[in-house]
């Protein structure tokens, strides 16, 4: 079974009013810092007059993880803390969310922008669309051409692995890209077929 985490797999956004203020909700991928901080800056760019522009974001899943947040301004812990809360706890891996403030004339308090933050954050996650993100990586096998056959009915077992390329001279050079699990029980299951004549290379850069 192959491994990964979900992630989002398009931009969404929210909006909530608290006592007149208006908390707009932006949320979508982010697999690299540089794209999280482009997400930020396009917000910024296209709510320019807004009070805060207040963000969260994970990129990566579990243990693997980088976090960023920023309070934008509201008082030290009520926002981009908050905020980042709800992410690193929900489901999704590579995800960043902005939220947008336009201050209505009353004042929130320490607990109802804590409030208000949480709100928006999870209910921008709530609506975002996602998929399971799979790390691939590329393999290649040389195998006994007379074993060929065999082999390549073995291999279309795995729906996960792709085949990338093939070549045949004395021997049969196959690349393969998938998931690693799934690479290694494939190579479980060739050096059985092939009777452990089965070659493994790794791709060079």
């Amino acid at each position: 079974m192959a491994e990964g985490y979900p992630v989002p797999t398009a931009e969404v956004s929210i909006e909530i009013e608290v006592k007149r203020s208006r908390f707009i909700g932006l949320a979508g991928p982010a697999p690299t810092i540089e794209v999280a901080r482009a997400f930020i800056d396009s917000a910024r760019e296209r709510y320019a007059d807004a009070s805060h522009h207040v963000y969260a974001f994970e990129v990566g899943h579990g243990a693997s993880v980088t976090h960023g947040m920023s309070d934008d301004g509201e008082p030290s812990g009520t926002a981009g803390r908050p905020a980042l809360t709800v992410v690193a706890h929900h489901e999704l891996g590579d995800v960043i969310v902005v939220i947008v403030r336009y201050f209505g004339g009353t004042k929130l308090g320490t607990g109802g922008l804590v409030r208000a933050y949480t709100q928006a954050t999870q209910e921008a996650l709530a609506v975002l669309p996602h998929e399971m993100k799979v790390e691939r990586e590329d393999l290649i096998l040389r195998l006994p051409y007379e074993r060929y056959d065999v082999c390549r009915v073995a291999l279309g077992k795995w729906a996960q692995i792709e085949v990338v390329d093939e070549s045949f001279t004395d021997d049969t050079r196959l690349t393969l890209r998938g998931p690693r699990s799934d690479l290694d029980g494939l190579i479980a299951q060739l050096v059985e077929l092939t009777a452990g004549r089965l070659v493994i290379e790794t791709p060079q850069d």
